[in-house]
């Protein structure tokens, strides 16, 4: 790339810089990126960068391929109920040794391009208050999944320090209930009520597909929540993408700026969809207030 188009990207992304300056977002950073060395490597390197120019990052990982292949070397069978892991004690040791370990390596990735990472644990001042998950009273294919928690609260004190004295918190899905028991949370759901506690600007759900698909098929760049809700009724958005639009749905209704569900196999997908004008996946924004891109304009050209 020759030093004109170079400059003409870093001038677009000025005004981004300025916008999001001291804002909080909050990253879901999981799929086939996390199971990639370069890929992981760059995502590292970007959350450093946005915290470097101001931004204030959090991080919250999945790892349901390592836990995948830690079960298969230990010989113990992956057992599923509508998506949701069925989780054993063996099976929750396993899901935090997995954790553990992507969440020590993520820290040293940040650290090595100039961040500040501190990993977490929901465990570590019990920050995720957590309850075992059950399905609703009456449901006749009701299955005892186990050590699998719903969300009962979040305390932000550990965070807002950490964020206060310009840390990079990298969370791992582990919450504890009242009594000390450890529960798996899946990392979409967590994303989600952290960035609803916090009122974060931006909640950004990393996947292994572009965004969400509309009718045709088409990639939808721009969502608004009662469209997002019409394709959840009809069943367009199907698979794991499903709980992610979901969990978009209640952040952007409950104070989150936008949500936006993107490719983690784009490298530097981060960085391209907030700091540039095109993006590169799916913003999903509330019904309320101007039109998404007018609002954006404005937002972003304001003294």
């Amino acid at each position: 790339m020759s030093a004109n188009p170079k400059a003409r990207i870093l001038a677009e992304a000025l005004p981004y810089i300025r916008a999001y300056h001291g804002k909080t977002l909050v990253i879901r950073f999981g799929g086939h990126a996390m199971a990639d060395d370069v890929l992981k490597a760059g995502f590292a390197r970007d959350v450093a960068l946005l915290r470097l120019v101001g931004m204030k990052p959090i991080v919250v990982h999945g790892g349901g391929w390592r836990i995948d292949e830690l079960l298969r070397r230990t010989g113990k069978e992956s057992r599923r109920h509508r998506g949701v892991r069925i989780t054993d004690e063996g099976t929750l040791t396993i899901i935090e040794m997995a954790l553990g370990e992507l969440n020590q390596e993520l820290v040293g990735l940040i650290n090595r391009h100039g961040g500040r990472a501190v990993g977490l644990n929901g465990q570590d001042g019990r920050f995720i208050h957590a309850r075992r998950m059950a399905f609703p009273a009456g449901d006749p294919d009701a299955t005892e999944l186990g050590f699998v928690g719903d969300i009962e609260g979040i305390d932000l004190d550990i965070i807002e320090l950490l964020l206060s004295r310009n840390f990079i918190p990298v969370i791992m899905p582990i919450g504890v209930g009242v009594d000390g028991t450890a529960y798996h949370i899946n990392s979409d759901l967590l994303a989600g009520r952290l960035a609803r506690a916090l009122e974060a600007e931006k909640l950004i759900l990393m996947t292994n597909e572009p965004g969400v698909r509309d009718r045709a098929g088409n990639l939808s760049y721009i969502l608004a929540a009662g469209d997002a809700e019409a394709l959840l009724r009809d069943g367009v958005v199907e698979g794991g993408m499903r709980p992610r639009v979901m969990a978009a749905l209640e952040a952007v209704r409950q104070g989150v700026r936008s949500v936006h569900i993107i490719d983690g196999g784009v490298p530097s997908a981060l960085l391209l969809e907030i700091l540039t004008a095109e993006g590169v996946g799916t913003a999903l924004r509330s019904d309320s207030g101007p039109p998404f891109l007018e609002a954006s304009r404005d937002y972003l050209l304001a003294p």
